[in-house]
């Protein structure tokens, strides 16, 4: 047999793994996502997204004004409860919008900083061979001196305009001087991006460790408060706060004083409280924009208003005399509000109420009532004040253990007719020191007003470091838009057919703006200009000066 030489046939290649669709997603998604355009985007969605933090009222602020918001627009007040317009800054689509932010910014800055830190460290390039194609050139100029002298002085005069400058000696004699400046420019970006990832931070371990809380205080030695969760009206405590973190002082407000435009618009507010801190009793003063500051609590002043003080006497001849903050319900405070007593109407011999012999009363109150006879003030301070009053007599449905609010009796009492009302078809005006005798006998006496504060207690840990992160993005922010990076180059040649070391040297400049810099051709050319003299203006190592 004849052998037969078999050839080996190569194998085929195999074919390119196919890349994994579900990772290449997450890898374009986090490009996406760590880009400056979506940085940008998320930055302005974040401040869009808080504007109705600023528009509508805010339960963590003033719960009071929620109620009001409510009782003036109940169909719309539930759609905005359930989409978190009243607390804005704890829901749930603003919190995504706030990290989404955070994490843009860290992968977007991070890479950055550290390409920032190897450009800082790295020499500026030689000069390009062709310098004429550059945005600014300056034509080739015979000087007096050798080129290493005349490129030394070029550099000297540089360095003193703060450029970062590198002296390069070619084989052939020529002397190349490579300058750079402006990296203020994206130092500032940075300092801004870094000052804006210090205010995040701050806010998100602010909103973990620090709490806030609201309370309506009225004036009066028997109407103090002390801090604790229990006596605020509405409170929030970070995740990492417990009840017992809350720091311990008691106020009692002892003074209010405010004045008005003739428009009625306030000018300013200021209160005086009584403050029991640590066992020390003093007298302190603060106003709106002008908080008391204790350890670990700011107190605010956002509101005010007044209380009318009614004392009612019951069949059975029992008094009983109360305080009623009425709630504001326009600039010119008028108010509204109720006066509830439900122990009214206790027989004295047995000690048993009934409860069908409860008595509340609903109206208005009027700092200055209007002369034409409207139902709204006409100017915020005391000058003739009038309460309207509507009495009803029943069941308040107080104790049936239902939550409900101190500003309005329970509308389906009435509606069931469990709670009739009284007195009249129209409501009852009463003046200061006025009463009024109801169909059974019991009277109601209106014995004044008092003022009351609506405050607002909070305490942030990272607020210092929230103010620094402004100040930082503010400062960076000006860096950014006042610098501007640009190179130059200037390549000093011997001059052909020089004699000895000295013999002449031909200089050519040229520029390259880094960044959009309008002024950069009229720069460069008092630059050129200016080092150029300088560097002629010196003696040359010949002994000679130009």
């Amino acid at each position: 047999m004849t052998a037969v030489e078999e050839r080996a046939v190569p194998s085929a290649a195999p074919p390119p793994r196919r890349a994994n669709p579900v990772w290449g997603l997450l890898r374009n998604s986090w490009r996406q996502l760590t880009s400056m355009r979506t940085a940008l985007v998320l930055l302005f969605l974040l401040a869009v997204a808080a504007v109705p933090g600023s528009v509508l009222p805010q339960r963590p602020v003033d719960r009071t004004q929620v109620a009001s918001y409510f009782a003036a627009h109940p169909q719309l007040a539930p759609v905005l409860d359930r989409l978190g317009g009243f607390d804005v800054y704890a829901a749930p689509w603003f919190a995504a919008i706030y990290l989404l932010l955070f994490t843009s910014l860290v992968g977007c800055v991070v890479p950055r900083l550290l390409e920032h830190v190897r450009a800082l460290r790295t020499r500026p390039p030689d000069a390009p061979r062709r310098l004429d194609r550059l945005p600014q050139h300056a034509a080739p100029a015979e000087q007096a001196g050798d080129p290493a002298a005349v490129a030394a002085e070029v550099a000297s005069a540089l360095r003193r305009r703060r450029f970062r400058t590198v002296v390069r000696e070619l084989p052939d004699g020529v002397v190349t001087v490579s300058a750079e400046k402006g990296y203020l420019k994206e130092t500032g970006n940075l300092l801004f991006h870094l000052a804006l990832l210090a205010v995040l931070v701050g806010v998100g371990f602010g909103s973990w460790y620090g709490w806030h809380g609201s309370r309506l205080l009225v004036q009066g030695a028997d109407t103090g408060f002390c801090n604790s969760v229990t006596q605020f009206d509405d409170s929030a405590l970070g995740p990492r706060v417990d009840a017992a973190d809350l720091p311990d002082f008691c106020l009692h407000l002892t003074g209010f004083a405010a004045s008005y435009q003739p428009t009625g618009q306030p000018k300013s507010f200021r209160a005086t409280v009584a403050v029991d801190e640590d066992g020390h009793t003093s007298t302190r003063s603060f106003a709106v924009n002008d908080p008391l500051r204790l350890h670990h609590a700011n107190v605010h002043l956002i509101g005010h208003g007044y209380a009318p003080v009614l004392r009612y006497t019951d069949r059975f001849g029992q008094q009983q005399t109360n305080v009623f903050p009425f709630l504001a319900r326009d600039g010119m405070l008028t108010s509204e509000g109720v006066a509830t007593f439900p122990d009214a109407n206790v027989d004295p011999r047995t000690g048993k109420r009934d409860e069908t012999l409860q008595v509340g009363f609903e109206g208005v109150y009027l700092p200055t009532v209007d002369p034409k006879g409207t139902a709204s003030s006409v100017f915020p301070a005391e000058r003739d004040p009038v309460l309207f009053l509507t009495a009803y007599r029943g069941n308040l449905g107080v104790d049936a253990g239902i939550p409900g609010s101190v500003y309005a009796l329970n509308r389906a009492q009435i509606t069931t007719g469990e709670l009739k009302r009284v007195g009249g078809e129209r409501p009852q005006r009463l003046k200061p020191g006025a009463s009024w005798t109801l169909d059974d006998g019991t009277k109601l006496e209106f014995l004044g007003t008092r003022q009351y504060i609506t405050l607002s207690v909070r305490y942030d840990p990272t607020q210092s470091l929230v103010l620094a992160g402004a100040v930082l993005g503010l400062a960076g922010l000006m860096l950014s838009l006042a610098g501007h990076r640009r190179r130059v180059w200037f390549r000093v040649s011997p001059l052909p057919g020089g004699e000895g070391p000295g013999g002449g040297s031909v200089v050519e400049a040229g520029g390259l703006p880094r960044t959009d810099y309008p002024g950069f051709g009229a720069e460069f050319e008092e630059l050129s200009r200016a080092v150029v003299t300088r560097a002629v203006a010196r003696p040359v190592q010949s002994g000679g000066t130009a």
